[in-house]
């Protein structure tokens, strides 16, 4: 057995053609959809990350507002920055690149973003409608999952699902998304963590699981069932002198041996990352949408 390629650019390609082709209608309707990103200092990743949004943006039609801040930056004024967009009729989202300098103050600048311009979907409101199944913008990463597997053929519905990670961004909305009634949920959901004694007992029995746990490699391929689908959320780098820049990419799940064990398997990269970039233009062009009433 040879597993399915989960290929997230693929399905996010086709998802980004049909956000653009909703993007054109609502700006001949006089709404283009508009995002602001606030980037405080120079952290190589973040400046590669938002790069990618803005291009991403452009590809779609939808306008890209970057507001660049020193590392130096006060929460007074980061905060002001957040308050501009907030007021700013032409911008639908607002994303603060996290980190920040000053880490101590990220919960503060989220939830001064208003509710219906929070696309990340990070700030309590929209934590609280998520949890109660309420209209809500979902956050990007497993929003984006349920997306890559539903339109991948992989039905959750009925099916055992380890998530292995409680992070706020990931692990904990994902496990409620799976969990809820709806046509992109109604699975049986397990959260592990690093207070469960042996994920392996969990994961071994799971038909579906979910890795985002940040660290290179930690469930090997004796720690899954014949068969299962893996979703690998994980992007950690490790040293490789035979490569050009002297390291690669590797997800939380051994690939390789992988392979010939499990029915489906996301790649790193290639897999979860190209579909959280376009979860949040799919939420922008719903917030521009809900200006029209």
């Amino acid at each position: 057995m040879t597993a399915q390629r989960l290929d997230g650019k693929a399905v996010a390609a086709e998802l980004r053609q049909e956000i653009k082709q909703e993007t054109e209608v609502l700006t001949q309707k006089g709404v283009r959809p508009g995002l602001g990103v606030i980037l405080v200092g120079d952290d190589p990743a973040s400046r590669s990350y938002v790069s990618a949004k803005e291009r991403a943006c452009e590809e779609a039609g939808i306008l890209s507002r970057e507001i660049k801040m020193p590392a130096s930056s006060t929460k007074e004024e980061i905060l002001a920055k957040v308050a501009a967009l907030n007021a700013a009729e032409d911008i639908h989202g607002i994303l603060v690149q996290l980190p920040l300098p000053d880490s101590s103050i990220e919960e503060e600048v989220l939830q001064t973003i208003l509710p219906e311009k929070d696309v990340d979907g990070f700030h309590p409101v929209n934590v609280g409608r998520m949890m109660l199944g309420l209209p809500a913008y979902l956050p990007c990463t497993p929003h984006g999952i349920l997306h890559l597997l539903k339109r991948s053929g992989i039905e959750v519905k009925g099916k055992h699902v380890v998530v292995v990670g409680r992070s706020n961004i990931v692990g904990r909305p994902l496990a409620n998304l799976l969990s809820q009634k709806s046509d992109l949920g109604n699975a049986t959901v397990t959260v592990c963590h690093t207070g469960t004694p042996d994920i392996g007992a969990f994961t071994r029995e799971a038909d579906v699981v979910v890795a985002a746990v940040g660290r290179p490699e930690v469930i090997t391929a004796d720690m899954v069932k014949e068969g299962a689908v893996i979703v690998d959320v994980g992007v950690n780098r490790v040293e490789d002198a035979s490569r050009p820049r002297g390291f690669r990419l590797v997800g939380d799940c051994e690939y390789g041996p992988m392979l010939e064990k499990v029915s489906a398997i996301t790649p790193v990269p290639g897999g979860v990352g190209p579909m959280t970039i376009t979860m949040l233009l799919y939420n922008t062009l719903e917030s521009a949408r809900r200006t029209l009433g």
